[in-house]
């Protein structure tokens, strides 16, 4: 789950700026229904959302990100990536067994935004007795698994 750090040129492609990545994400950060990164292109720190089209996997630069950070379209810019987390990998040990005894409801919480990984992580850390803790986890995976099956329900 690792850094990748590359050279790419910023290319114009149906209007907007668009930095192609020379790997696969699934190879390098696993398989997962979304690839939050963070990182630096050109020195300035990115954040963003892997997006795929027939081409391939790209992260899109709008114009007032490239504006404020002086980035043009046919720049040679050097980029480095890796995850946003928090990632289970890097998890404290009984978030990564709950995980591990249920890879859906780990897909589902690779799947959310970092923002709704984060929230879930504080409810967790606020606990303040070891036993609310573990309840907390142990509450964490059917509520993963509901959540995903109301997205799969809803129109």
């Amino acid at each position: 789950m690792g850094e990748r750090t590359f050279r790419a040129v910023v290319a114009a492609e149906g209007g907007k700026g668009v930095l192609r990545l020379p790997f696969e994400p699934e190879e390098a950060w696993g398989a997962r229904a979304r690839h939050d990164i963070t990182g630096t292109l050109a020195g300035h720190a990115l954040r963003g959302k892997v997006q795929r089209d027939a081409r391939g996997a790209f992260l899109a630069l709008g114009p007032t990100w490239r504006r404020d950070n002086g980035v043009e379209v046919g720049d040679d810019v050097e980029v480095t990536l890796r995850l946003e987390g928090p990632l289970v990998d890097e998890m404290p040990e009984d978030l990564r067994a709950a995980f591990a005894a249920d890879p859906v409801a780990r897909a589902n919480f690779e799947g959310l935004t970092t923002f709704c990984r984060k929230n879930y992580m504080r409810w967790i850390d606020d606990a303040k007795r070891p036993e609310t803790r573990a309840r907390r986890v142990a509450e964490l995976i059917p509520m993963l698994l509901r959540s995903a099956e109301e997205r799969i329900k809803a129109p």
